[in-house]
């Protein structure tokens, strides 16, 4: 599918892209003004920045130093047991296929080059097509070679790699989650549990007195208080605009102050009171805003005392007074019917969804199996929109769909890029609404945690990504890479032996566009993480444009998370490529090593320096991660299975062995590991505590915003940065605070 000249081209292009951006990132993270743009996470911990007053400039490559020497500890107390799981993922795909490269590579490519298959199937029909990279691989040894057996040989060795490996990690990460979760100093959730599907209580009763009668029948001495989830929607509404005014009323008196700075009594600042302040009559902000604070406070005070009282669901946060009886609680049948009174673990604070908490059970029932007809028809049928975009798009089409851009495209060198870039940026921006649209997907399911969602939507991404990309990629890819494929398919007299006979002569030469592909992925995507040109060109827009405050500033530099519910997805299909190509076509494991390799450092300089968590699930995504990269050897074992048959090796069959082992792996796994993720052990619960949380202190950790008073809605993580942003940066971005 793609020229040895092509390849090397594509191959040498990425990687000029990806110096070019790691000499931007060497370049621009040295400047003070961009510190909290490449150091957030160590500004928001109160960490030394590198180079910053009084320090000694680092060397160009010293993140890289920084990045392999940081122990997994130093990654577990700045970025989470979150980060640190999704780190030691690369680790693990690392050891998976550097044990795989070390007998895939010596031994297969040179059997593979000294044969010459390609050359007399070129020689036979001058329909079939080769390049020289497809030499280094399967295809090009004959129907029954006795060189099969080492490619067989190899198949058994991948999978047994595979098990060996993540079965190690299993057990490493189920390590850090425990001694994460027994740690002395325990957390607000640790003390909690989620109560969903709560009858309706009967007469004279409220929810209130409904859970706390039937929690202190049940856990008498250890059962403490509860939280009814309650209807937010107005109060959230009144909120959202109370914090808007403020904002407002804080940049108003930031512009006043700054006017004053040009001398005289200054100009108070102004604005229209209609849609997005374009239109209405004009009126002092100062005076506008502080009015509408005035008049919300009280209307929220008093939305906040009916919805407790009037507004009360189906469902609660109950609270205990030690840790072991909210294990316990979280483990048991609370009610004869299974429907009613569901008891789990409760999520953490920062992470809960609340309005999904009181959805009954039926509901979110009828809602998974909608979205998973929707899902499963986004899978199976996502590339027909596609394709009419990229049809629609093209400069000609596009053209008599606009006609006013008539002028602009008769400009020869605006015409050149629209014709090479203009289909492939459309499809870009049509692929990046999808993992938007699964993520609201997966929050209409009905799921109580952040943590849940973004991991319900990993797994419907990695699906979508294996059937449209890499199955798509393979399926598509094999059958019309020539003419004789397109023949074959619109043959009156097709057969099921010709298709088979296809896939055998064009499925590895498919290999050779993965390796571009991977390449691509990890020197441009790779590239554009590190050197953070996107953040750091909106931030300084928004500070001389935009920001007038504090807290605008911070918003303008908050760094966020690793973006798990993409990242993940998209790691496992390299991932997937590689175990099915390793074999196969053993030269794709040299670049899946390097995009993992790449991707270790590069993440890991991210989790220390870069990436602020929005929740702590507690390494959670494991089992996800783990069950898709044995679904991904299972698509491999399946694919060997298939092309050792079309090259007519008399003991295929024996490899249908490796599907059923990793089936009955995945089952051991689950049974022996994962109900450790999904609950707490009293074995762990049970451990002594020195420094917990008091009760009010769980109480307002599981509040909602909206329900709070003012004094109570600070972040926290950015009310640090505040003391410490001062000794981490130049006085110019201090001045700017």
């Amino acid at each position: 599918m793609v020229s040895t000249g092509g390849f090397v081209t594509s191959l040498l292009t990425s990687f000029v892209v990806f110096l070019i951006l790691v000499a931007l990132f060497t370049v621009l993270s040295r400047m003070p003004a961009n510190y909290n743009i490449y150091y957030p996470a160590r500004i928001l911990n109160g960490q030394g920045v590198p180079g910053g007053p009084g320090k000694k400039k680092p060397g160009p490559f010293a993140w890289i130093r920084e990045a392999y020497m940081a122990s997994e500890d130093d990654i577990l107390a700045i970025a989470g047991l979150d980060a640190t799981v999704y780190i030691r993922f690369f680790t693990t795909v690392l050891e998976i296929l550097g044990f795989s490269a070390l007998i895939c590579l010596p031994l297969l490519i040179p059997l593979a080059v000294t044969s010459h298959n390609n050359a007399e199937q070129l020689a036979a029909s001058s329909n079939n097509t080769y390049s020289s990279i497809d030499n280094l691989s399967m295809s090009n040894l004959p129907a029954a070679s006795m060189k099969i057996w080492a490619f067989f040989a190899a198949a058994f060795w991948v999978s047994l790699v595979t098990y060996y490996v993540l079965l190690k990690a299993y057990k490493h990460i189920l390590k850090l989650r425990v001694q994460h979760e027994s740690s002395q100093t325990a957390e607000p959730q640790q003390y909690a549990a989620l109560v969903r599907d709560i009858p309706k209580p009967g007469a004279h009763e409220t929810h209130t007195e409904q859970v706390d009668t039937f929690f202190r029948q049940l856990h008498p001495g250890t059962y403490e208080k509860c939280i009814i989830i309650c209807k937010l929607k107005k109060a959230l509404k009144l909120y959202k605009k109370l914090v808007k005014a403020r904002k407002k009323l804080e940049h108003a008196e930031a512009v006043y102050e700054l006017s004053k700075r040009k001398g005289g009594e200054g100009k108070r600042p102004t604005n229209k009171t209609g849609f997005w302040g374009l239109i209405g009559s004009k009126v002092d902000s100062i005076d506008y805003y502080k009015e509408q604070i005035k008049e919300l406070t009280p209307k929220l005070v008093v939305e906040q005392k009916r919805v407790q009282e009037e507004e009360q669901e189906g469902a609660a946060l109950v609270f205990f007074n030690n840790r072991r009886s909210a294990a316990e609680a979280a483990q048991v049948r609370h009610a004869k019917y299974a429907m009613e009174w569901q008891v789990l673990p409760a999520p953490e604070p920062r992470e809960v969804v609340w309005s999904n908490l009181a959805k009954p059970v039926w509901k979110r029932s009828v809602t998974e199996a909608i979205v998973y007809i929707i899902v499963f028809v986004v899978i199976l049928f996502y590339m027909i929109p596609i394709a009419f975009i990229s049809t629609l798009t093209t400069l000609d089409n596009l053209v008599k769909l606009v006609p006013f851009i008539k002028a602009i495209v008769k400009i020869t060198v605006l015409n050149t890029v629209l014709q090479a870039y203009l289909p492939q940026i459309a499809l870009v921006l049509f692929m990046a609404l999808l993992p938007r649209l699964l993520l609201v997907l997966s929050t209409v399911e009905g799921i109580p945690s952040q943590s849940q969602i973004v991991r319900a939507t990993a797994g419907k991404y990695f699906y979508f990504e294996v059937f449209n990309v890499f199955l798509g990629v393979t399926i598509f890819g094999t059958i019309f890479s020539s003419l004789e494929g397109i023949k074959t398919l619109v043959s009156t007299t097709f057969s099921a032996n010709e298709l088979v006979d296809l896939f055998g002569s064009k499925l590895p030469p498919v290999a050779s566009y993965f390796i571009t592909y991977v390449a691509l992925r990890f020197f441009i995507g790779y590239g554009l993480a590190l050197s953070r040109v996107l953040p750091l060109t909106i931030y300084h827009l928004k500070r001389k444009y935009v920001c007038k405050t504090p807290t605008e500033l911070e918003e303008a530099w908050a760094p966020g998370a690793f973006s798990y519910h993409t990242n993940i997805p998209n790691d496992l299909l390299i991932a997937t490529i590689a175990l099915c190509y390793s074999v196969i076509a053993p030269l794709v494991l040299v670049f899946a090593l390097l995009y993992f390799a790449i991707g270790w450092v590069v993440n890991r300089h991210q989790a220390l320096n870069v990436q602020v968590p929005d929740f702590e699930s507690e390494g959670r995504m494991w089992p996800h991660i783990h069950n898709r990269i044995l679904a991904a050897l299972f698509v491999s074992q399946l694919t060997m299975l298939g092309y050792f048959a079309v090259k007519k090796f008399a003991y295929a069959p024996v490899l249908i062995i490796l599907p059923v082992i990793t089936a009955a792996f995945a089952l051991l796994c689950q049974k022996n590991f994962y109900p450790s993720f999904s609950t707490v052990s009293l074995a762990v619960a049970s451990q002594e505590v020195k420094e917990g949380p008091s009760l009010p202190e769980v109480l307002v950790a599981f509040t909602p915003a909206c329900l709070l008073g003012p004094d109570q809605v600070k972040d926290p993580e950015y009310e640090a940065a505040d003391a410490n942003i001062s000794s981490q940066i130049d006085n110019g971005i201090a001045d700017a605070l």
